[in-house]
C-alpha cells in the first residue's frame, strides 16, 4: 500500500494554496524550523536528503512523498507557527493535509490525528520512522539500484493501479493542446463531441467523467455554430481555457506508473495508451464500432505528432468490418499498440533514443500474463497468442487493478479527505452527469443513448441564439 506525505521547500502558506499538491497527498511530513536557529542549520542537510528521495526531477520515488517546510523566524508564518503550538526549533509534524490547512496542534490533545515525529535529528532516524509508519523500507542509497527497479512497472501487477492519476493529467494535457493549439474547427467539432461522449461515459476517473460531461452540455455556448465565423474567438477565449476536463485539482507533473528514466521519455503518451486500454474495456458490445470511431477520428484530427497520426489512421483503415464485440475492439487495440511497439523498437535502436529502463516491448510480457502465450518461435520472433487469456488480462488488468488503489479504503484518512478519493473510483457502467441534473444516471446498456439524451434535451432547453442560422 502506497501513502503519500508531503515535502515542499517553499513557504508552507504557498502549500496552502496550492491544493493540487494537497489534494494529491493522504499525509504531510511537516519541519518547522528557523533560521536563526544555529542547529536547523546542521538539520537542514539531513532533511534535504531526506527530500531529495521523493522530489525534484532526480527523485527516486517521485508522487509518494511531499514535505513542506515553515521558516517561523519570517513573519509571514508568525500566525502558522502559533497555530501549530511550535515551542522549539525544529518540530516536525505529521498528520493528514486537512488538518494542516484547516486546523492546528495543540500539545494537550488527547486524540489528534496530528503527530509529533520525536525522533528525526539525522537523514537516516527521519528514514526510518517513515518506514516504520509505511511498513516500508526506503533507503537513503536508493539512488544507486533505483534505474533496476524501475522496470518493476513492467512485471509487478499492481503497479497499473497507481496509473489512474497518470491517466488524468495525460486526458487533461491532451484537452490542453487542443485549446492551446486552437484544433477545435468546423470539421473536428463532431469527432471532438463524439469522443467527449465516450469519455463522459467510460473514463476511469470520476472527476474526469463529470468534468467532460459539464463540458458536453455546456459545448455549444462555448463553440456555438458561428464561433469561427465572428469575433468571439477572441471573446471566449478566457472562458474556454478555464476549462479543467478533470477538475482544478488534477496532477500535473507527477507521472507515477508512466514516468520514464528519462524526462523525454513515457510520461503523456504512456498515460494516453493507458486510457485508451481503459476505455476499450469499458465499454459493452453495442458501443464498440461507436468507440473505434470515436478513438481512431480523435486521433486523426487531434494528435499534433503527425507520424504518430498517420500510423495510427492507416491502421484504422485498414479494418474491414465494422466491431460487433467490445472483446474484438479490446484485441485490436492491444494488436495495434504491439505493431506501434514493434515499428518503434527498431526505430529506437537505430538512433538510440529508446529509454534504457524502459525499452519498447511486446506487451504483456510473460511475467504478467504467462497463460497469454500459446507458444513463441524464438527464429522467426512470433508469437502465438491465446486471445481467450489476454482479453481476461486486459479486462482485469485496465479495469479492476486499475482502480484497486482507490478502493482500499485504508488509505483513506478520517479526515474528511474520502470524498477527493472516492471521486477517482471507477463506476464502470454508469455516467456522471453535472449536480443537480434532471437525468438520472444510466447503466452501461444505454449509456451513450442515455447521455446524448440527456445533452440534447439541454440544448433544446434553452432559448435559441439570435446569430444561429
Amino acid at each position: 500500500m502506497w501513502i503519500n506525505f508531503c515535502y515542499f521547500f517553499y513557504s508552507f502558506s504557498f502549500i496552502f494554496k496550492n491544493e493540487m499538491s494537497i489534494r494529491n497527498s493522504h499525509f504531510c511530513c511537516d519541519p518547522f524550523f528557523s533560521f536563526r536557529c544555529p542547529a536547523c542549520r546542521n538539520y537542514k542537510p539531513h532533511y534535504e536528503k531526506v527530500a531529495r528521495l521523493f522530489n525534484g526531477p532526480d527523485a527516486v520515488h517521485p508522487g509518494i512523498i511531499l514535505m513542506t517546510r515553515v521558516d517561523c523566524a519570517s513573519k509571514i508564518n508568525t500566525k502558522l507557527c502559533d497555530k501549530f503550538s511550535v515551542g522549539h526549533y525544529p518540530m516536525l509534524f505529521w498528520g493528514p493535509p486537512s488538518k494542516f490547512v484547516g486546523a492546528g496542534w495543540e500539545p494537550k490533545q488527547e486524540k489528534s490525528d496530528m503527530r509529533v515525529i520525536d525522533d528525526a535529528r539525522t537523514a537516516d532516524r527521519l528514514l526510518n520512522w517513515i518506514n516504520k509508519q509505511l511498513g516500508s523500507s526506503f533507503g537513503l542509497d536508493d539512488q544507486k539500484f533505483q534505474n533496476e527497479l524501475l522496470s518493476s512497472n513492467v512485471s509487478d501487477p499492481g503497479q497499473i493501479a497507481r496509473a489512474i492519476y497518470d491517466v488524468e493529467e495525460a486526458t487533461s494535457t491532451a484537452f490542453d493542446i487542443i485549446l492551446e493549439h486552437k484544433m477545435i474547427k468546423p470539421g473536428t467539432r463532431a469527432s471532438l463531441i463524439k469522443f467527449l461522449q465516450l469519455l463522459a461515459a467510460h473514463h476511469p476517473s470520476r472527476r474526469c467523467r463529470k468534468g467532460t460531461a459539464e463540458f458536453l452540455v455546456s459545448f455549444d455556448d462555448l463553440y456555438p455554430t458561428d464561433f469561427w465565423s465572428t469575433n468571439k474567438q477572441e471573446d471566449d477565449k478566457s472562458s474556454v481555457r478555464n476549462l479543467k476536463i478533470c477538475g482544478k485539482d488534477v496532477p500535473r507533473g507527477y507521472w507515477m506508473f508512466c514516468r520514464g528514466s528519462k524526462n523525454e521519455t513515457r510520461g503523456f503518451s504512456c498515460g494516453l495508451w493507458v486510457l485508451l486500454h481503459s476505455l476499450s474495456v469499458r465499454i459493452d458490445d453495442g458501443e464498440s464500432q461507436f468507440t473505434f470511431n470515436a478513438i481512431c477520428d480523435f486521433v486523426h484530427n487531434f494528435f499534433i505528432c503527425e507520424e504518430c497520426r498517420q500510423h495510427f489512421y492507416k491502421m484504422c483503415s485498414s479494418v474491414s468490418s465494422p466491431f460487433n464485440k467490445a472483446r474484438d475492439f479490446a484485441l485490436w487495440l492491444w494488436s495495434s499498440h504491439n505493431k506501434v511497439n514493434e515499428r518503434l523498437m527498431k526505430e529506437e535502436a537505430s538512433l538510440g533514443t529508446a529509454d534504457p529502463k524502459f525499452p519498447k516491448t511486446i506487451w504483456p510480457p510473460k511475467q504478467l500474463c504467462s497463460s497469454c502465450y500459446l507458444s513463441v518461435d524464438q527464429r522467426n520472433n512470433k508469437i502465438e497468442w491465446n486471445q481467450d487469456e489476454v482479453f481476461k488480462f486486459l479486462a482485469d488488468y485496465y479495469s479492476k487493478t486499475l482502480a484497486s488503489l482507490y478502493k482500499d479504503k485504508s488509505i483513506v484518512g478520517n479526515d474528511g479527505s474520502e470524498g477527493a478519493v472516492e471521486d477517482l473510483i471507477v463506476a464502470t457502467n454508469a455516467i456522471v452527469v453535472p449536480v443537480g441534473a434532471a437525468l438520472a444516471i444510466a447503466v452501461a446498456s444505454c449509456a451513450f443513448g442515455a447521455l446524448a439524451c440527456y445533452w440534447r434535451s439541454q440544448q433544446k432547453s434553452r432559448k435559441p441564439r439570435r446569430t444561429w442560422k
